[in-house]
């Protein structure tokens, strides 16, 4: 399936951006280079999650099993660009369908294993998919009999459970079949989904060029090297889990290392092992720095530790730095197909590299790192370009890697894009100078007190720097004087001795903080409420919040 305009696949083309290979004839390189090298590890508490033992398999063991799973499904009807529906924790079954999905012609879409009915048949009936594919029985939810309600209403009519698939892995494959329906380079690979935080997700079509310039760029910038050991942490249904390990794995010829979110005890286990690469979102580097005032944490070499998916703070930046001597990598990206990358060698200080990304673009900055052919402009709410320190306005996107538009949405589509063909990120950024950019918040998650602009991600991050906060959310809480106020929610370290709203304000205060930013309500929770891929649903908390739901 073919999704970009004629016109930019020539462009990409001729500027060498976007070639002939295809992910799959990568993978098909290191099955013959690397045959007996591990190429994807189970999770140790498989058995836990799915009932089965954990598997480890070579990259020969992998490309059988790709090449018997793509043949069953030609056998069951794929036809050249379905939709294929997977719903897998993170278990060698899930990369292993990403690939005999498009090795029998079809499209993955991968899903959130928290997604139920609602979601399930929204995606289903936005791409008339026929197969899909889920656990049988996992942390108590039956998948399968969830489809089944679904497939009443839908195109859905073949339901394969995992256990089905695993024993569909050891088939007889028919080679001659699945070189007729191999893909070409500008084909479309995977349909991951927005996440829905607010409104139902949309379809986010890449294709293995979109995949190959990302990937390539994040194992440069990422310093992946050659057959490297990745620690995926993140669920394999998006960016975060397939841009950041999937991909970068496939063109590595590397060892996948599953963890399925969240064992934090198997995680610190897992990281004792060391690995060129694994991201841990911000909650998970707060954690591990609390963790380690109250013991020895055993985390081995790490190449490069990247963190993602929400603002991180100053403070855990600095004290991986001292704790560990590991630089983390900060990363923002969309399932658009976005991303900036701070990183040590273009932004030396931790501290600034908590909110300070490279203006990619810019005209006339070189950065050490090398990146090219990604440009990024800060617009105003008219369109007008912003350049000035301190001007706020919304980051637009063009690049190789992102997408063509949202999946048989043409009407969202055509406003996603400026006439120039940058992507339109609805996220708001502010310049910092001539070469750096910081993400200031979600147009939605602005808080505006008394007309003034307040970032959330701005007071969350300084919330996590109190000793006594695990977690924190901010969002505004309507007020007839001032417009809205600051609500802080917060999941103390101690819920006997959680931290009063003066303890927290003083805290905040005393780092040099606008007194009109403060808090000025607060909420102690048990945990704070958050999508498939760690980023907080605002919504659900404004719910709790009397009238805090009307925005």
């Amino acid at each position: 399936m073919r999704l970009h305009e004629d016109e930019v696949i020539e462009r990409y083309r001729a500027s060498g951006a976007w070639g002939a290979q295809t992910l799959l004839d990568t993978f098909a390189a290191h099955v013959l280079r690397h045959s007996s090298s591990p190429a994807v590890t189970d999770p140790p508490n498989r058995s836990a999650l799915v009932g089965t033992e954990p598997r480890r398999l070579t990259w020969a063991e992998l490309g059988a099993a790709v090449d018997a799973l793509a043949t069953e499904l030609l056998r069951r009807g794929v036809q050249t660009d379905d939709v294929v529906l997977v719903q897998l924790p993170n278990v060698w079954e899930l990369p292993a369908v990403f690939l005999a999905v498009a090795r029998a012609g079809g499209i993955i879409s991968p899903l959130p294993m928290q997604w139920q009915s609602s979601e399930l048949r929204h995606v289903a009936e936005t791409t008339d998919a026929r197969v899909y594919i889920g656990a049988e029985s996992f942390k108590g939810t039956d998948y399968l009999a969830i489809a089944r309600d679904v497939a009443s209403g839908s195109e859905l009519d073949d339901l394969i459970g995992l256990s089905q698939l695993t024993a569909m892995a050891s088939a007889q494959a028919d080679t001659a079949a699945l070189e007729a329906r191999r893909p070409g380079a500008d084909d479309v690979f995977s349909l991951c989904w927005t996440s829905g935080t607010e409104i139902d997700p949309k379809g986010c079509p890449l294709t293995h060029n979109n995949w190959r310039f990302l990937g390539t760029r994040l194992l440069e910038l990422l310093a992946i090297p050659e057959g490297g050991r990745l620690l995926v942490t993140p669920p394999l249904v998006n960016m975060a889990g397939v841009g950041t390990s999937l991909v970068p794995w496939l063109l590595c010829g590397g060892n996948l290392v599953l963890h399925h979110p969240l064992d934090m005890d198997l995680l610190l286990d897992q990281m004792g092992e060391g690995a060129a690469f694994t991201l841990l979102v911000p909650a998970l580097l707060n954690m591990i720095v609390k963790r380690s005032e109250t013991e020895r944490l055993g985390i081995g070499s790490f190449g490069t530790i990247a963190t993602g998916s929400a603002p991180p703070s100053a403070h855990s930046l600095e004290q991986f730095r001292r704790l560990f001597g590991i630089e983390v990598v900060n990363l923002w990206g969309q399932n658009e197909g976005t991303v900036l990358i701070a990183g040590a060698m273009d932004i030396p200080s931790p501290a600034l590299r908590a909110d300070h990304f490279p203006w990619w673009g810019k005209e006339g900055i070189d950065w050490p790192s090398g990146v090219h052919g990604v440009d990024v402009k800060i617009l105003d709410e008219e369109g007008q370009q912003l350049d000035e320190p301190g001007d706020v306005g919304e980051l637009v996107y063009r690049s190789p890697s992102v997408f063509p538009g949202y999946y048989r949405r043409p009407d969202l589509t055509a406003l996603a894009f400026t006439e120039e063909g940058f992507f339109r990120t609805g996220d708001l950024f502010r310049i910092i100078d001539d070469r750096h950019v910081a993400f200031f918040d979600r147009k939605k998650d602005i808080i505006i007190r008394g007309g003034v602009n307040i970032s959330a991600a701005e007071i969350e991050n300084l919330a996590l720097g109190h000793p006594d906060i695990l977690d924190a959310a901010a969002v505004a809480v309507p007020d007839e004087i001032m417009g809205e106020r600051v609500c802080l929610f917060v999941v103390p370290r101690d819920q006997a001795n959680a931290p009063g709203l003066e303890d927290i304000v003083s805290f905040i205060a005393d780092q040099g903080v606008a007194a009109y930013k403060l808090p000025e309500r607060l909420e102690v929770l048990d945990a704070i409420p958050r999508n498939p891929v760690g980023k907080i649903l605002k919504a659900t908390l404004r719910l709790r919040i009397p009238g805090g739901g009307t925005r």
